[in-house]
């Protein structure tokens, strides 16, 4: 059934460039170009669609082009996919095909397309790794209106000379700061603002692109028959009429956007399924008096695109239906759902919807056509849609407004008010509507309205959805823009409504960083912007990741069986029913397990439950069967009874029955009760975090593959720890260490979500073949990956921190509880060592309590605990600048470090580059006049207000537990002078494996073409510590350093005797006298090390710094914003790679938008996770990136302590993304201060726009009070 249903398996069977993500249509990764032949528009139509929903059946007469279809490494790349690879726009490279897709059938429709036509095409595409921002830039050289990067780059008027000049005038002020010698030493280093050079991309030929097959031209009635579905696809309406009345509970299917997610989600089968898509008269597009009508078969593309020509071609007043219409489509999914998506004519009113998705059309009757009428004189029509995403999300509240006015006059005839989000159906504001007709367009009637719709609009505090007094003041925000915007026109006015503008503002970016020294060798790549060593295979879809191994002859396939109780006793699990379904193989759980089913960090978890689940989630089982579908199939039959356990779901809950694990760590420096004794002030408040999800593109995977003898298995895992994964595999198998190896090629995403996590499946399958004999895969559905897997810890943090007047901080008391779910994990990492972020308090006292709550296991995240803190020290900065009344940033300056300062953990400060990283992006950012023209906006506009916020990061270096500071290395030189590198991190996208190579280069002198990295695994370099902490380069560099400077001690004799050889003479001498061309490396971080009880050691090996500048624009109506505009400044020492560094910069701030702005992980009061997959939790998609955003990267910043003077990277930027959040807190300040409200307020994270728009109190806020808590049993809660 899931062949019929989804295009991917097919696919997968010798192409692995389709790439599978989410299964539900949200992320793009398996997006491919649909042709066919239109004989109603008689051309050929090509399209994006979701391979994951698009059904095999449906591909009658339909041409399927993939990734690999376009260009491969062999022979050519396509220019769509050479510009992505050598724009540094793919990292992990697991949405890269899809997105590469998504250009390439802009192109094929478009070839010379306009900006705004390649940011719509990607509505559909998400990318958890590099921001965005790279991908844009990439392509934007295909467009026609490029703006001066995309036309003549560098040109008069180019905004890169624009940003120069700013920099200029910086540089001018800021040498005025430092002495001679340093102002030298300043010019020496040259900045580029390059990373690519465009003039190499090959142009774009369309003449060149395959031709559509004309035996695909014909339609004709077809049937195909699957094990428990049929479907059928007729040719003609009376076809169509007659299969309807011998099936009237057939499901009639045209893009299967919704019934695919709801037969694989949601277990629904539908035995009979009908495809009328091509019926001509369902594909029909007619003008009539009263209107267009589209037959239903139409595409929501097509729609789109006969509105827009009859918007241009018809005057105003007939269109204001269509220009709605126009808006919402542009944010309805993405173009890949957006192109896919007798005889009685209905009115679509009250009484259309008789209940959730039912309506009054009959089982036997097909609906045939929709007409959309053009609107009248005096006739207006607007429609509002607010989700947490703009693009492709599903929205919390919409709705439709007409009214029609008396002929000449501002008195209403006739009114309608439509919402949807309120209720189970869409509904009509009746009684509203009735009291408002007749009445005349002013102010009475708005406040009339707005009361009577608080009353009908009115919702269950309990009401499924939650956000209850958001969405009811949403209904009145919604009415009230309605209003203004009629308002306007009635005027005649021009101005538009007052919603935030999102239109096509092209996105700016631009990056400045350090050029390499004069002199420095072409062949020495140290400090270049190197592309990507994977980038050009990952743009073809020829990149291998775990689940694209082919498949072995009697391989078998694994899926999970998982508690759906938070905390219960299990009764009984009965298998019985699942031995029915065909392919079945066997039924694993903790009898099956030959070692021990202890597993888990602290020792504190299981392979399998067996008498207690402790989580929904919690792995009982699994079943292995011949395929995926069947052992989805058997999965679903297990039947399993429980005794239900009162749960411990939320911080709160874990507080009151004293919830924790041991040990509580606490940090404490200074007198604190003298300190408060000393202070001014004294501000004490709480602040919430909610956790992130990983949302890595490719979820969970392990092939298990038995060797037969002695115990011996092979992993192939994706994974950020091999160690633990063969330690953990080893002990449920009871064998030695020895027996296992893994093997890690690539990840496609990680960010700590693979560093201990992946073993609770990659255990399971290894049972699973142990048992079997036989290789067993499993890779994880999405939903089934976000509840199981767990993800950034949950936070509450209470303070009490003293101040002076001028807002030096004199003494802080913080408690930090985090939610670390049903184990131990890595919770005790996330410590309470970065609550200073860059403050110097000289007075400390600090608690961290882990609390043990039945929720899936917290773990690693990028930051790790970081962001949490450093995040809830902002807060309290925020606040106290407030009360002091000083601007912010003078405040926040005045408590940075300074060079030599001790840390709260009583470790010095040495190279401290923050105030200079301070300065500039103070000067660069523009930040005092930009704030003098916020404040006159801001005086100007009413309901939507700006925001500007900097904010510094300090992010220590290094493992917190000591030994793990440590890497090992394995370098092969062969008789031809290649070189085979091993070393102990894993490549996930960051470029580690890229930078290693460059070090290698640079430590041997030689090319980098001349050097190879296959994969990471245990059987090359033993005991490898995780690719995690930021440390990765650092350690492994050193690593793989050592062991090429072993290899040149071993050659330096052959050098001296024939200084002008080549490598190649020179290792062919080597072998030829026996000496060893193969080495091993090692690297261990010197004096690391630090006791929580003294407060005393060294953490940290050093500190990266950086400081992030953003403005923003909030609708105060609806909660939405737009980041405007970000400079981020970065010291990553001397980098090693200029283009790896400022993306992994850019990607970790796009995804600290997500953690503080958008991503809301959402759980019952018994502790059921709603948010699974896309569909419900958003990350940030290509529109939610700044409009301009600038990064520029500190020159002249050498760090000693690390390889070729470079810092660590990959966590530091994360948290720079709070400057969002503050500058949004700033903007509500704003919206408060017009509504006479003054006092400071509580803004938890992510600021959703419900708790933005819930924190701009208003009138309409105040008609829609929140119920008492305790009087109603949430629909969500807060963990």
């Amino acid at each position: 059934m899931f062949f019929m249903f989804s295009l991917i398996p097919v696919l997968s069977v010798g192409l692995c460039g389709t790439k599978l993500g989410c299964g539900e249509g949200g992320c793009g990764a398996c997006t491919v170009m649909i042709s066919k032949y239109d004989p109603f528009q008689k051309k050929i139509l090509h399209h994006t669609a979701n391979a994951c929903l698009f059904p095999i059946c449906a591909l009658h007469h339909v041409a399927v082009t993939t990734v690999e279809g376009i260009g491969n490494t062999k022979s050519r790349l396509h220019p769509a996919q050479e510009r992505i690879a050598k724009s540094h726009g793919s990292q992990c490279g697991f949405c890269t095909p899809g997105i590469v897709m998504s250009m390439y059938t802009l192109l094929r429709n478009k070839p010379k397309p306009k900006m705004e036509d390649i940011e719509d095409a990607f509505q559909g595409n998400l990318c958890r790794c590099t921001g965005y921002r790279p991908i844009l830039e990439g392509y934007r050289t295909f467009a026609v209106n490029g703006g001066c990067c995309g036309g003549k780059a560098n040109g008069p008027g180019c905004c890169m000379n624009e940003k120069e000049n700013v920099v200029g005038t910086y540089v001018y002020s800021f040498l005025l700061c430092f002495s001679s010698s340093y102002l030298h030493s300043l010019f020496q280093t040259m900045m580029s603002s390059s990373l690519f050079d465009s003039s190499e991309f090959q142009p774009l030929d369309p003449t060149q692109e395959p031709i559509f097959p004309p035996e695909l031209m014909e339609q004709k009635q077809v049937c195909f028959k699957g094990e428990r579905v049929m479907w059928i696809q007729p040719a003609t309406l009376q076809e169509l009429v007659a299969l309807k009345s011998q099936y009237p509970n057939a499901k009639l299917v045209v893009g299967n956007t919704e019934v695919g997610i709801e037969m694989r989600l949601k277990n629904m089968l539908y035995p009979v399924i009908l495809a009328p898509a091509w019926i001509p008269e369902m594909n029909t597009v007619q003008r009539t008096e009263t209107g267009i009508t589209f037959g239903a078969a139409c595409t929501l593309s097509s729609v789109e695109e006969v509105l827009r020509k009859a918007v241009a071609e018809l005057p105003s007043y007939k269109t204001e239906i269509f220009q709605a219409a126009l808006e919402q489509l542009r944010w309805f999914a993405g173009p890949q759902i957006r192109n896919v998506a007798g005889k009685r004519t209905v009115t679509m009113d009250e009484k259309f919807f008789t209940g959730y998705r039912k309506t009054i059309v009959k089982p036997e009757e097909v609906l045939l056509s929709v007409e959309i009428p053009y609107s009248k004189e005096g006739e207006y029509f607007s429609a509002f849609k607010q989700a947490y995403r703009r693009e492709d999300d599903i929205a919390i509240v919409t709705c439709g407004m007409r009214v029609l006015f008396q002929h000449g006059t501002s008195r209403v005839q006739e009114v309608k008010l439509s919402y949807g989000g309120m209720a189970p159906t869409t509904i009509l504001a009746l009684k509203t509507c009735q009291e408002l007709t007749g009445r005349d367009w002013n102010e009475k009637l708005l406040q009339d309205a707005c009361r009577l719709l608080a009353g009908e609009m009115d919702l269950s505090p309990s009401a499924p959805g939650g956000m209850v007094e958001f969405r009811r003041t949403l209904t009145l925000s919604f009415f009230f823009k309605f209003y203004l915007t009629v308002l306007q026109k009635l005027s005649k006015q021009q101005n538009g409504p007052v919603s935030v503008c999102y239109g096509a503002v092209s996105q700016r970016s631009h990056c400045k960083h350090p050029e390499v020294p004069r002199g420095q060798l072409v062949e020495d790549t140290v400090g270049r912007p190197l592309v990507h060593v994977s980038a050009a295979k990952q743009a073809c879809g020829e990149a291998v990741y775990c689940d694209d191994i082919p498949h072995y002859e009697n391989e078998l396939y694994l899926t999970l069986v998982t508690s759906t109780k938070a905390h219960a006793k299990i009764l009984s699990v009965d298998a019985s029913e699942a031995q029915s379904v065909p392919g079945f193989v066997c039924f694993v759980s903790a009898k099956d397990v030959p070692g021990s089913n202890i597993t888990g960090i602290a020792n504190d978890e299981t392979v399998f439950a067996e008498d207690v689940v402790t989580c929904v989630g919690h792995i009982i089982g699994a079943v292995i069967a011949d395929t995926q579908e069947h052992s989805r199939r058997a999965a679903k039959a297990v039947k399993i009874k429980y005794e239900e356990l009162k749960p411990i779901v939320t911080i709160q809950e874990a507080i009151e029955k004293q919830s924790f694990i041991k040990p509580i760590k606490r940090i404490k420096k200074g007198d604190v009760k003298k300190g408060f004794e000393e202070s001014d002030h004294i501000l004490e408040g709480e602040m919430y975090l909610g956790g992130q999800e990983h949302f890595y593109l490719e979820t969970h995977c392990t092939l298990a593959v038995p060797k037969g003898e002695d115990g011996e298995m092979e992993l192939f895992v994706s994974t950020q720890n091999l160690t633990k994964t063969q330690e953990f595999t080893a002990t449920a198998l009871g064998v030695p260490s020895n027996r296992i190896v893994v093997r890690v090629k690539r990840m496609g995403g990680g960010f700590g979500g693979k560093e201990t996590r992946n073993t609770i499946l990659t255990t399971v399958v290894a049972v699973a073949a142990f048992k079997t004999g036989r290789p067993v895969r499993c890779m994880l559905d999405r939903d089934e990956d976000m509840l199981i897997s767990g993800g950034r810890h949950p936070f509450l943090g209470r303070y009490k921190v003293g101040f002076m007047k001028n807002g030096k901080v004199k003494s802080l008391e913080v408690s930090y509880y985090c939610n670390g779910g049903n184990s131990t994990d890595l919770s005790h990492g996330v410590t309470l060592l970065h609550l200073d972020n860059s403050y110097n308090i000289p007075n400390v006292s600090s608690v961290g309590f882990i609390c043990k709550t039945n929720l899936s296991s917290n773990t690693a995240f990028r930051g790790f605990g970081g962001p949490q803190g450093m995040m809830i020290a902002e807060c309290w900065m925020s606040d106290l600048a407030r009360k002091c009344g000083l601007p912010p940033e003078e405040v926040r300056k005045i408590n940075l470090y300074h060079e030599g300062d001790l840390t709260h953990f009583n470790q010095k400060l040495e190279g401290f580059t923050l105030r200079r990283c301070w300065d500039e992006c103070l000067s660069s950012s523009n930040y005092h006049a930009r704030k003098k023209l916020i404040e006159e906006f801001n005086k100007q506009n009413r309901w939507k207000k700006r925001g500007m916020c900097i904010i510094p990061t300090k992010f220590g270096i290094s493992f917190t537990v000591p030994f793990l500071n440590q890497a090992g290395a394995l370098v092969h030189v062969y008789t031809d002078g290649s070189v085979l590198l091993t070393h102990g991190g894993t490549e996930m996208g960051q470029g580690l494996h890229t930078k290693m190579i460059q070090v290698a280069s640079r430590s041997l002198g030689i090319p980098t073409s001349k050097i190879y990295i296959s994969e990471t695994s245990t059987n090359t370099v033993p005991n490898t510590s995780p690719t995690a902490a930021s440390v990765s380069a650092d350690i492994n560099g050193m690593a793989v350093h050592n062991a090429c400077q072993t290899i040149l001690k071993r050659l330096e004799p052959i050098k001296q005797s024939n200084p002008k050889g080549s490598w190649e003479d020179w290792i062919k001498t080597a072998y030829e006298n026996c000496i060893s061309l193969s080495a091993t490396g090692f690297y261990r971080i010197p004096d690391v090390g630090y006791n929580f009880e003294t407060n005393k050691g060294k953490p940290f090996h050093y500190f990266s710094y950086g400081v992030a500048c953003s403005e923003v624009e909030i609708d105060c109506l609806t909660g939405d914003h737009k980041n405007i505009r970000t400079d981020i400044v970065m010291d990553v020492g001397t980098s090693l790679n200029p283009a790896i560094d400022i993306g992994q910069i850019e990607g970790a701030f796009v995804q600290g938008i997500g953690l503080f702005t958008m991503e809301e992980l959402r759980y019952s009061p018994e502790g059921n996770l709603y948010t699974r997959g896309p569909g419900m939790y958003k990350i940030p998609a290509f529109g939610d990136i700044p409009t301009e955003f600038y990064v520029s990267l500190l020159r002249d910043c050498p760090n000693s302590k690390a390889i070729y003077s470079s810092k660590a990277v990959g966590e530091p930027p994360l948290f720079l993304s709070a400057s969002v959040f503050y500058a949004i807190k700033d903007a509500i300040y704003s919206a408060r201060e017009d509504s006479g409200v003054t006092e400071p307020f509580r803004l938890d994270s992510p600021a959703t726009p419900e708790r933005i728009r819930n924190a701009c109190v208003d009138t309409f806020t105040k008609m829609c009070p929140s119920a008492e808590p305790g009087t109603f049993k949430p629909w969500s809660v807060r963990v």
